[in-house]
């Protein structure tokens, strides 16, 4: 596994999370609502394409 990949993951958790808190404190819930919700979406855009990547070297491997 890719340590720069888990890097990056977490440094869009840190970066969501004080946003978060920001958004919260001056008083707009919805709009941290919606930057938690963008966060978790660019997330699993970046795992389901090591996903990808993974599943296309398998089947590289395996000769299908």
């Amino acid at each position: 596994m890719q340590v720069d990949l888990i890097f990056k993951i977490a440094a869009i958790g840190i970066l969501v999370a004080v946003f978060n808190q920001l958004l919260i404190r001056s008083g707009r819930e919805e709009q941290a609502m919606m930057t938690t919700l963008a966060g978790l979406i660019v997330v699993m855009m970046v795992l389901v394409q090591q996903i990808s990547n993974l599943f296309t070297l398998m089947k590289s491997v395996f000769g299908f």
